[in-house]
């Protein structure tokens, strides 16, 4: 293990000391007049962000989203949600803030999907136990039907932290873990697909 002191000073730490500007994407600057703030409008804006002395900007999520949750309630990891614009905008995005000095950081969301993911709609779709099931967190539910969900747990937005499903004959089905919203199924982080 190394010191503290070492750690403080190697540049993987740079964190420590930086002046990290947030931008909410949504309403930071509206590149192309819809009223909706976009990844073109940041890219406009960052020129006077470098010239503030900021270090690294840090960016709420844009990502493809149903925008439940504003864009915490991710449908596809691996795009731009077309309100804010596209992968070539983002790509832009990074060069020109490297290019002016600025590190960038962007929300991950690793807790769970949108409702609306494929996996989570694959998930609805297959039986009680499949592969597509384990990357979230299904269980059977309480009681003679299983009527009743696993445990209390309460949802940090408030209600109960489990929904049950419907299965495709129409019958009530197992029940999944919301720790948000009931749009925002938890990932089962001891599956190694997720």
């Amino acid at each position: 293990m190394l010191p503290a002191k070492t750690l403080a000073n190697s540049p993987s730490d740079w964190w420590r000391h930086a002046v990290i500007y947030q931008i909410y994407p949504r309403s930071f600057a509206d590149g192309n007049g819809d009223g909706v703030g976009d990844l073109a409008g940041i890219i406009s804006r960052l020129p006077a962000i470098a010239e503030l002395g900021v270090d690294a900007i840090w960016l709420s999520p844009f990502y493809r989203s149903p925008q439940k949750d504003a864009g915490y309630d991710v449908s596809d990891y691996c795009d731009v949600d077309p309100i804010f614009g596209t992968l070539t905008e983002a790509e832009t995005l990074i060069t020109t803030a490297h290019d002016l000095g600025l590190r960038i950081i962007v929300d991950v969301v690793p807790n769970h999907s949108s409702d609306q993911h494929e996996w989570f709609q694959a998930a609805l779709a297959a039986e009680s136990g499949s592969p597509e099931r384990e990357r979230y967190m299904f269980r059977d539910g309480h009681g003679e039907t299983g009527e009743f969900p696993p445990n209390n747990w309460e949802s940090v937005f408030g209600g109960p932290a489990w929904s049950r499903t419907t299965n495709p004959d129409g019958s009530a089905g197992q029940w999944y873990l919301h720790i948000f919203d009931q749009s925002q199924p938890d990932f089962n982080w001891d599956n190694p697909e997720v």
